[in-house]
């Protein structure tokens, strides 16, 4: 299975905190279980790290929040970059592409769409069965 993480936004729905330059899943609201603050793409990547499926997402994401995602997950996080924002279908048809052409993803493939925005127990992550 493979994950692709929609982190894109425009910033407007939880004002005034966030903004076009700084978007909700950025921002260090939640609290995690050390007592450190933690935005909403840090707990996500925390999850998906925790039961082993960081290495299957990609995060797709504008060329303005590169620098946000790469400073809050590091360097080594899977990336396809839309050159503009272009809305959520747009964004699924790059990274599926990309998977496609550049992963060699098999068209059999599951492939999940998933929001970094979200807030999910992280029993979400774990195998069924």
């Amino acid at each position: 299975m493979r994950l692709i993480l929609l982190s894109g936004g425009s910033g407007n729905r939880l004002r005034p905190l966030s903004n076009d330059a700084r978007s909700k899943q950025f921002l260090k609201v939640l609290e995690n279980e050390n007592g450190d603050s933690e935005s909403m793409v840090q707990r996500v990547w925390g999850q998906l790290k925790a039961v082993g499926l960081a290495d299957s997402a990609v995060v797709a994401t504008s060329k303005s929040r590169v620098d946000m995602i790469q400073s809050q997950l590091g360097d080594s996080v899977g990336l396809v970059v839309e050159p503009q924002r272009r809305d959520t279908y747009p964004a699924i048809a790059l990274a599926a592409a990309y998977l496609s052409s550049v992963e060699h993803v098999s068209p059999n493939e599951v492939v999940a769409v998933l929001p970094v925005d979200s807030f999910v127990d992280d029993r979400f992550f774990l195998p069924v069965g």
